[in-house]
């Protein structure tokens, strides 16, 4: 639906372990996105990305959706989505046709994609994307958009992500009981990498890694597209966990502890300061030095960067990201964390924050709102190209839901 004369709204939605947000973005005639409402609330029903208490989790979307409506001043009634967690699996395959009328068309396209997509999977997962790598006509490599091309036979080589349908139906149970339809369910590393990445990084070799509350998100690009996706299950949770446990105090205090006082090196701690912890139940408060908080701290971060690297020298690209290392997500902004992870990576990295986008650019110009905001790039896109209904659109009966179910059906 139109707004102001020739714009579009879009709509992300946030689901994290730790936080939900929604932003609302009014898209121009150029494409360009300016960010018109947003609304935060404390996530209580996820862990690790996935949902584990239905009516908390609804509760806390339906908070931060009412927050935005109210800065936007509209109502919306659908949404695109992150989804993360450990159940995300990725491969890379590869299709072939013969193209039909010796010049490839729109339907070429659609039947090498669907040829790529056939593949083995268990029987409790369902593709999420389909991202095209590169395509192929008759052994020449390379070409990003084959349409008009001449030639006989049609290669596509594509990146495909599963998850799980529980998993996925959750999410979308959630949001449908706030009274929105879901337009799509976008992998939340796919997202960021909207959000933070620059083209010339991308052809270049990059590794983008979202640290969020629940889970580590990592997602490799290398000559334009998405070659590599994995789920590290460590993050700020457990770093938070870590010093609750370290020093005797509250998660809630630990994690104001990690926020205000955190450092993942010790080394950049020069002028050591000493800090008051409250005690657990009734138990008086102790004080604690800066320098033995970031001895809890830096383990679990070398853990994380290490498992990270293991991870990529697995998936056989550590030697080919020449664009390093870009860190991203709320637990990210941690004092020391890019120090540590070039010591530990030996390539260049950097903090990724949203880009691209205007309007209410400074309530948004942090890196924990990476994913929201990539959300909201991905959405205008999908608009822009037709795929996506954008918001404000009530009344579709080609939900996300009723796709899903589609899929489930032609599986059995």
């Amino acid at each position: 639906m139109s707004r102001n004369g020739g714009t579009s709204l879009v709509v992300a939605l946030d689901i994290g372990t730790s936080k939900v947000v929604a932003l609302i973005g009014e898209v121009a005639a150029n494409g360009e996105v300016e960010i018109v409402g947003i609304g935060k609330n404390p996530s209580h029903g996820m862990k690790k990305g996935v949902v584990v208490n239905i009516d908390s989790t609804i509760e806390s979307i339906h908070r931060a959706v009412e927050e935005a409506e109210l800065m936007a001043g509209v109502n919306i009634n659908s949404v695109f989505a992150g989804i993360a967690g450990s159940h995300i699996s990725s491969l890379n395959s590869h299709g072939i046709v013969a193209i039909k009328d010796k010049e490839v068309t729109e339907a070429d396209l659609e039947r090498v994609m669907d040829a790529a997509r056939a593949v083995a999977i268990p029987a409790d997962q369902r593709i999420l994307h389909v991202l095209p790598q590169e395509y192929v006509i008759d052994d020449q490599d390379g070409i990003r958009d084959p349409v008009g091309m001449a030639g006989v036979r049609l290669e596509a080589r594509v990146h495909l992500v599963t998850g799980a349908q529980s998993a996925a139906q959750n999410i979308i149970k959630c949001v449908e009981r706030c009274g929105l339809d879901v337009d799509d369910l976008i992998l939340e590393q796919v997202a960021s990498s909207y959000a933070v990445l620059e083209e010339d990084e991308k052809e270049l070799g990059v590794c983008l890694v979202d640290i969020g509350g629940g889970t580590s998100d990592i997602a490799v690009f290398l000559n334009g597209a998405i070659q590599h996706t994995a789920v590290i299950p460590i993050a700020g949770d457990q770093v938070t966990n870590d010093i609750a446990v370290a020093v005797r105090t509250p998660t809630q205090f630990a994690e104001q502890l990690k926020i205000q006082h955190g450092s993942a090196l010790r080394q950049l701690i020069t002028e050591e300061e000493i800090i008051e912890v409250p005690g657990v139940g009734e138990r008086e408060p102790r004080t604690l030095s800066t320098q033995t908080l970031a001895s809890v701290i830096e383990p679990r971060y070398e853990e994380l960067f290490s498992l990270i690297l293991a991870e990529l020298r697995r998936s056989g690209y550590a030697e080919r990201i020449g664009g390093g290392i870009v860190l991203t997500g709320g637990s990210s902004k941690i004092l020391g964390a890019v120090d540590l992870a070039e010591e530990i990576f030996h390539m260049p990295v950097r903090l990724g924050s949203p880009r691209k986008v205007g309007g209410l650019k400074g309530e948004v110009d942090n890196p924990i709102h990476s994913t929201g905001v990539g959300l909201l790039i991905y959405g205008a896109r999908q608009m822009a190209a037709g795929t996506g209904s954008g918001t404000l659109v009530s009344g579709s009966s080609d939900s996300l839901w009723e796709r899903m179910k589609g899929w489930f059906n032609g599986n059995l």
